[in-house]
């Protein structure tokens, strides 16, 4: 096999390891976030809490934009953007 040949090879290799490490730590990131309210909150980058009840909240983003995040089979999500699409009602 020529040098040429092994090196593409190589950097094929390495490309596809750097695609599923970015891809396992996203799933790692996106399954904390969604553990928890706090976690959340934090990882939609909300920088004040309006109001807060046991499977909902509000909080104000940076931006002044207030979200909704609601919580569903036990994961927290921005209201509107579940999982199930709209299947879930």
């Amino acid at each position: 096999m020529k040098l040429k040949n092994k090196a593409a090879i190589g950097v094929l290799i390495l490309a596809a390891i750097i695609i599923i490490a970015v891809g396992v730590d996203w799933i790692l990131i996106l399954r904390k976030a969604h553990g928890t309210f706090e976690n959340y909150y934090a990882f939609r980058g909300c920088t004040r809490l309006i109001s807060k009840t046991d499977d909902a909240g509000y909080c104000k983003l940076a931006s002044g934009r207030i979200i909704k995040i609601v919580k569903f089979k036990n994961k927290w999500y921005l209201d509107g953007d579940l999982p199930c699409g709209f299947l879930c009602f």
